[in-house]
């Protein structure tokens, strides 16, 4: 239920920052859609449209024409398209992504790119002033900016991970459909012109904001699977057919480098299903949007609060062996408190933190378009409880406007909600009850006020405005287009004052582990100052034989040979499984398609040169892992700023559990897990996280002092 403190009719305190766009007949990789989003062909995303201003009394401000940008009739060379306004500090100026440029005529294929600018003069009587902020990649998509704490810019980008020296993996395609993504968050220094990744996100991450707290939670795109491309390729090979897609694996990341024999990838499962020595493997498949959080220099990257698809899908969720009766194929629901499942193949979007609920977030509760309808990520809103220390047990989703499980709306689809300081709600909004047809166009996309509607929930009450018309005319692949009528309204955002959100410093490593360290003679400060110099971080999970009492759907009741049992109190005779290494892979941007620009990732073992180097030697296990300690714990040296997974594996390397999610690390992080999957309340056993000193780091740092300076 949504609470407000001021009617409907009350005006807003704070002027409102939005941006106009030109309908749009198409969701597929489009401006609107769930992934793909930043991609600039005049379709995708039809020039025409302006940043406004909407000052309390409904008095407008086309900021954009103000200073010089954008024109209306035909969108040429002087046209721009613009999106994700964020707001200063200070209420007194704002960062935006515009697109400038479009086809001057028919086979004119000009591809420009969304770049950052930054606007001032948004008080009254004065006039508006637009600059590019320098320092960013001129060749890029540069999107979704906001201000840190410290004024550097967060934004999320598709330049490659490796920045210039990798143009040639340009662009980063997704593991869905191979398609252009994001290669994840970006931070620019505009006092310095520093420019680095901080996360890479290999199928995309998406509007990033920094909460009260100085948490950057954002939308990430979890699609980690093997390459469905690549499995229709196999299909057709097997069939005697043409092969669709080609696809194949470079021998590295490197320009030029050879195409391999065959197309094969190590992890995670096949999408197919395989068997092995436990019996019958499930394909493996999985496609789910939520929210993730990391502090400003990138470090401490999680899901919210460590909330997972147990809590927030709950259902059905596939088994990892399909011939042991102790795994289930749905979720045990006694232990969490959310009664709101998300569906998969969609999840959460464009997250805002409520400014009188700290760590509330309101969000889009969407469908990615399927089955030939058009979402424009449209749905319903939910609000989500994600305060800081909030156990993810304890995490709710609750509607706030109508929704039904067919996807079929009552009150209309909203997206892009912008709850106001005075406790109100704006979003924008459509009338349409169901997603459209691909080809056809939601019937509106307005700003309105969200008001007390039937049962506690919200619906749609007077727009903000009242309409704002354009006509334009433009140059598509298909011919001359026309568009006269009224404008979509997005991305509204308050423009007010707030206090400087203070930068998070949580701590990297716990009591158990600087206690090893201390006994181990190894000064933290030097360690860390060893991994920055090597771009390295160092991760340790303290017994990876303990799993979350919830996870029923990979294997449990783990043991290490000569070591360590966890064994689960609901199912103690169950089936034990042995785990003798911890298995690492990082993403190589290695798959290629030819004819196709650009390259997908696929997890390859760890052969990081300075990691690799760094590690302990584990000849016993297979590439890239290192030895489970008897007490269950691992440590390793990791490389920074490129995403990584891993699993556990048996003595002969047959893999137990998987990861699945891929995790970056900062050069000089050093990170905890106490378990894996890590506990929110209990274990299998009914225990608390494990507080043990880990075994393996201390043997790790034994060996590190034997390494040469």
């Amino acid at each position: 239920m949504w609470t407000s403190p001021a009617h409907a009719a009350t005006p807003a305190p704070y002027p409102i920052l939005f941006v106009t766009q030109v309908p749009l007949h198409t969701d597929v990789a489009a401006r609107l859609s769930a992934f793909a989003n930043h991609l600039t062909g005049p379709d995708q995303v039809p020039r025409g449209g302006d940043l406004m201003l909407r000052y309390p009394d409904g008095t407008l401000r086309a900021l954009t024409r103000e200073a010089g940008f954008g024109n209306a009739g035909m969108q040429g060379a002087g046209a721009i398209a613009v999106r994700e306004p964020a707001v200063h500090r200070s209420g007194r100026r704002a960062l935006f992504s515009m697109l400038t440029g479009a086809p001057t005529g028919p086979g004119d294929k000009a591809a420009p790119v969304w770049q950052l600018y930054e606007v001032r003069g948004l008080q009254r009587r004065q006039r508006a002033v637009i600059t590019r902020l320098a320092g960013q990649a001129a060749s890029c998509n540069n999107l979704s900016p906001l201000y840190g704490s410290d004024d550097r810019v967060l934004f999320t980008s598709d330049c490659p991970r490796g920045g210039a020296a990798q143009a040639h993996l340009y662009p980063a395609l997704d593991e869905y459909e191979a398609s252009p993504t994001t290669s994840g968050i970006w931070q620019l220094d505009p006092a310095t012109g520093a420019l680095r990744i901080l996360n890479h996100a290999v199928s995309g991450a998406f509007t990033p904001i920094l909460d009260s707290d100085g948490r950057v939670v954002f939308t990430r795109w979890d699609h980690q699977q093997q390459d469905q491309l690549a499995q229709r390729d196999r299909d057709a090979a097997r069939n005697g057919v043409a092969l669709p897609f080609n696809s194949g694996n470079r021998a590295s990341e490197q320009a030029g480098a050879p195409l391999l024999p065959g197309r094969d990838e190590v992890f995670p499962e096949s999408r197919s299903g395989s068997r092995g020595p436990y019996g019958e493997v499930s394909a493996f498949a999985t496609n789910f949007f939520t929210l993730w959080q990391m502090e400003e220099d990138g470090r401490n990257e999680e899901t919210l609060n460590h909330v997972g698809q147990h809590e927030l899908a709950f259902g059905y969720l596939t088994p990892t062996f399909k011939d042991d009766p102790a795994l289930s194929n749905h979720t045990n629901d006694r232990f969490h408190r959310n009664r709101l499942a998300l569906r998969r193949e969609g999840g959460l979007f464009h997250a805002r933190e409520e400014p009188r609920r700290r760590g509330s977030f309101v969000a889009t509760a969407a469908r990615e378009s399927a089955a030939g309808t058009a979402t424009f990520t449209t749905g319903q809103l939910v609000r989500l409880s994600g305060a800081p220390g909030l156990n993810g047990e304890r995490m709710m989703l609750i509607a706030l406007t109508a929704g039904d499980p067919a996807d079929a709306l009552p009150g209309g689809r909203y997206r892009n909600p912008a709850p106001l300081a005075d406790g109100r709600l704006i979003a924008s909004h459509s009338r349409a009850v169901r997603a459209p047809e691909q080809g056809a166009s939601l019937p509106d996309l307005r700003l309105v006020w969200l008001v007390p509607g039937h049962g506690g929930l919200l619906r749609a009450g007077a727009p903000l405005t009242s309409g704002i018309g354009a006509a334009v005319r433009w140059w598509s692949p298909a011919g001359m287009r026309h568009f006269d009528g009224v404008l979509w309204e997005l991305d509204a955002v308050e423009l007010r004052p707030r206090a400087r959100t203070r930068a998070r410093h949580v701590a990297g490593f716990e009591a158990p582990e600087l206690a090893v360290l201390r006994e181990e003679r190894v000064a933290p400060v030097a360690l860390r100052a060893w991994l920055i110099e090597r771009d390295l971080a160092l991760i340790v999970t303290r017994d990876q034989t303990s799993r979350d009492r919830a996870d029923l759907q990979q294997p449990f009741n783990l043991r290490v040979p000569g070591g360590v049992t966890t064994v689960s109190i609901a199912a103690p005779t169950a089936r034990r499984y042995d785990i003798a290494h911890f298995q690492l892979f990082q993403a190589d941007a290695v798959r290629a398609y030819p004819g196709r620009p650009g390259r997908r990732a696929l997890a390859q073992p760890l052969h990081d040169g300075a990691a690799t180097a760094a590690n302990r030697p584990n000849r016993a296990g297979p590439v890239g892992s290192v030895k489970i300690a008897a007490d269950g714990s691992t440590a390793a040296f990791v490389p920074a700023r490129r995403a990584l997974t891993w699993q556990t594996v048996d003595p002969a390397g047959t893999p137990v559990v998987r990861e699945r999610n891929w995790i970056t690390f900062q050069a000089g992080e050093m990170r905890t897990c106490a378990s894996c999957h890590g506990t929110n309340t209990a274990n299998q056993a009914g225990l608390a996280a494990p507080m043990n000193k880990p075994e393996a780091l201390r043997e790790l740092l034994r060996h590190w002092k034997t390494l040469p300076p």
